[in-house]
């Protein structure tokens, strides 16, 4: 077992850190809603579903015929990916508009996210993936793959040691999203307002922000980036369908636990430990205890250190 693990950590930790950068990105819009309304938004996960839908229709509607590389990989990346974030901002923005807000106005159920996560799952399934792609409708329950538009090459190469260019992209993207978003929250009128309904939704009011503006802003933001990781998600597996949201919106929700629910930088961190520990999971215990060990992660978090890694930052100056 411990062989097995020092032969495959090199590889382990290049495949945990990838995955982990999508995790984090996810996990950035759960932090940002629970920071400013201290509520989980479990329609996140299809969120991120409809960017993947998003991402790969604009691929099939191109025509990618080809792998690519290069310069030409970055660019269809990056218009694959403004794609994917304007589709699933739009969506955030609509499900916050249609289904929180009466509800939050009335005073409802916050776990009316669950029933419109439901909704848009099957919505996808039956009636929009099938008809985007030209599938029967139950094909619309089945992956959707994506042509092959990535050409694979090894970017960095020590030894064993190897670093694929799919691979990288996904890190290095995940961290300047992170950084960009971090400086904006930070540095804007409108990051401060987040900040200010976060920590004091009352002050807040009484100093003139619109709240209402403010949350609609927070869940375009935390759709934005889950059109980053969808877009980050389709280059690295190439598939997508209905259901792709729901264990990886877990995850995601694991690591915003796991780095401090309502903390940024909290999502990061424990997006690439997540990561990181599922993978080093896998190459100790097998790669079927994978998603054994996120969830263990999860309990343990919350038994032992439930403010996370780095603290319900959002709690006291929160986003």
């Amino acid at each position: 077992m411990l062989d097995s693990f020092l032969t495959q950590f090199w590889p382990a930790t290049v495949d945990g850190l990838s995955l982990g950068s999508i995790y984090a990105l996810v996990a950035l819009g759960y932090t940002m809603v629970y920071g400013v309304l201290r509520l989980i938004n479990f329609a996140h996960s299809e969120v991120f579903m409809v960017g993947t839908v998003a991402a790969l229709f604009t691929l099939t509607t191109i025509g990618v015929s080809h792998e690519l590389s290069g310069v030409a990989l970055i660019g269809m990346l990056l218009l694959v990916a403004v794609i994917a974030i304007v589709v699933s901002g739009v969506t955030a923005m609509g499900l916050e508009y249609i289904a929180y807000r009466p509800l939050r106005k009335r005073g409802g159920s916050r776990l009316a996210a669950i029933g419109a996560s439901l909704f848009l799952q099957q919505l996808f399934a039956l009636i929009v993936i099938p008809r985007l792609f030209d599938l029967p409708q139950v094909g619309g329950r089945l992956p959707v793959h994506s042509p092959d538009w990535v050409r694979l090459s090894d970017v960095i190469a020590i030894g064993d040691f190897v670093v694929r260019n799919d691979k990288l992209l996904v890190v290095v993207a995940a961290v300047v999203m992170m950084v960009a978003l971090d400086q904006f929250v930070n540095r804007t009128n409108l990051g401060r307002g987040i900040r200010a309904t976060a920590q004091s939704p009352e002050n807040a009011v009484l100093m003139g922000v619109n709240i209402d503006r403010i949350i609609t802003a927070t869940f375009a933001i935390g759709g934005a980036m889950a059109g980053v990781a969808a877009a980050l998600y389709l280059m690295r597996f190439q598939e997508t369908n209905y259901f792709v949201g729901f264990l990886l919106g877990i995850k995601a929700f694991t690591a915003a636990v796991l780095g401090g629910i309502g903390n940024l930088r909290g999502a990061l961190v424990g997006g690439l430990v997540l990561g990181l520990i599922e993978m080093y999971g896998s190459a100790i215990f097998g790669s079927e205890w994978k998603d054994v060990v996120a969830f263990v992660v999860l309990v343990l978090v919350l038994m032992f250190r439930p403010t996370g890694i780095l603290g319900e930052s959002l709690q006291q100056a929160r986003a």
